[in-house]
């Protein structure tokens, strides 16, 4: 596999600007979470879902995201968001029919790419980006998607882990 250069992508190059501008230091981890699944549903093309799901022990919990109401609950190890979080690694699934335990939470979805956003060595919690359209996603936007994850690992740290800021202390 060759290496993907974000820069023979200039649409991917400016939503990592705009992400990068979106990620202020001193902000809560949910209000980042927020816009970054936001901006990245809105300027990709042909994808039905975007958001996050956060890891408490075993289970991956909902959290900020843009598209239909999703799954709530999805137990690590299991369908694509589970099995990312288990193996501490990026999964693109061109036709998630074809992956074994794939959870449907909305059945129009074809391709899927889950990040996982890693913390302290530690699994915090996973972007996960869906298309209606299979094969949908190239190299270059699982790199682009990849990105987003290290920004909000950045974050994680300058917010030593707390998804909430809402006190000034």
């Amino acid at each position: 596999m060759s290496e993907i250069k974000i820069s023979e992508h200039p649409s991917h190059e400016q939503l990592l600007a705009q992400l990068r501008a979106l990620l202020q230091p001193g902000e809560s981890l949910l209000t980042h979470m927020a816009n970054m699944s936001s901006l990245l549903y809105w300027s990709l093309p042909d994808v039905n879902w975007v958001g996050f799901y956060l890891r408490d022990g075993e289970t991956l919990h909902l959290g900020p995201f843009q598209g239909k109401p999703a799954c709530t609950l999805i137990p690590v190890g299991n369908g694509v968001c589970g099995t990312a979080a288990r193996e501490q690694r990026t999964m693109h699934v061109p036709d998630v029919h074809a992956f074994p335990g794939h959870i449907a939470c909305d059945s129009a979805s074809n391709a899927e790419v889950v990040v996982p956003v890693i913390h302290a060595g530690e699994v915090w919690g996973v972007l996960d980006v869906d298309s209606p359209i299979a094969g949908r996603f190239t190299e270059a936007d699982v790199h682009l998607l990849e990105m987003a994850a290290r920004l909000l690992e950045e974050h994680c740290a300058s917010a030593a882990g707390r998804l909430f800021m809402l006190d000034k202390a």
